[in-house]
């Protein structure tokens, strides 16, 4: 295995672990990330230095270790992510879920009283945001599209890994898709990071994460939020709610145009840690 290793007390490994991620991870994500891939390969929720492991177990976390050192992201490497009470599987053909997403979902879940006959999620990637929102509205027909088709495979298999019914369409937002229903709901998490911005993301992120749901050129950073919304606008009936995800430096930029494609509301709404980062518009 070429382990580097003074033994194989859980203490060794977590030195080893501190030593080859230093130079990606501050010091308190490494123990994170240790107690993360030890709980999901060894089952243990706490780590005990002194505990010997056996060679098949020191393998098991090895191995996440081979591939975190390269950059990959942790949630690549243990192969799921758990999203507003869905598990979901994800792989280098679809982005990471972020808590800001998830943040999402829940403004989407406290805006309504009852819940939607038809949603649609426009971009959507690993199916995150289609399969919280049907496992919330069992009732709701629940749509998702999306550009990549290898992003499509994964969000079906998630649909059946969790035992929920969602259709899935390969389909590009930036084209008219005469197949869409009319819907009560449109939500989308589209590409929003500026394509010169891409030095300045993190290493797991701009090496690992596909660049086709991350990026937009610069000389237009609206264009899917307003592809988005103008499509928004011909599905919604009266009272029909779009939300959209964007990013904290443009998504204001938005509410003109949006207003001006006939919905009566559009606000900005401001994530947790503070910047503007969703539109709510109401038809």
């Amino acid at each position: 295995m070429g382990m580097r290793v003074a033994s194989n007390a859980v203490g060794a490994v977590l030195d080893l672990y501190r030593t080859d991620l230093a130079e990606l991870y501050a010091p308190g994500e490494i123990t994170a990330i240790a107690r993360w891939i030890f709980q999901e390969k060894l089952g243990l929720d706490a780590l005990d230095t002194a505990t010997t492991l056996s060679e098949s177990e020191l393998l098991k976390v090895y191995l996440p270790l081979k591939r975190l050192r390269t950059g990959e992201p942790l949630q690549y490497v243990i192969g799921h992510v758990d999203f507003h009470g869905v598990r979901v599987a994800v792989g280098p053909e679809v982005l990471i879920p972020r808590p800001e997403t998830e943040e999402l979902v829940d403004l989407i879940l406290r805006s309504r009283s009852t819940p939607p006959t038809t949603v649609i999620d426009l971009c959507t990637g690993s199916g995150c945001i289609a399969l919280a929102l049907k496992k919330a509205w069992p009732m709701a027909r629940v749509i998702g599209t999306d550009v990549s088709a290898s992003a499509i495979d994964r969000a079906r298999s998630n649909a059946e890994a969790n035992g929920l019914e969602v259709e899935w369409r390969v389909a590009d937002v930036l084209v008219d898709d005469p197949l869409l229903p009319v819907a009560d709901l449109i939500v989308s998490n589209p590409p929003y990071v500026l394509r010169s911005e891409e030095q300045g993301l993190a290493r797991n992120v701009r090496d690992f994460e596909p660049h086709l749901a991350l990026f937009v050129e610069d000389s237009d950073p609206a264009l899917f939020h307003r592809a988005i919304a103008k499509r928004a606008s011909a599905l919604l009936p009266q009272g029909g709610a779009l939300w959209m995800e964007g990013h904290f430096a443009h998504i204001s930029d938005m509410v003109p145009e949006v207003s001006a494609m006939g919905f009566s509301t559009a606000q900005v709404i401001n994530d947790l840690s503070g910047p503007p980062r969703f539109i709510h518009a109401r038809r």
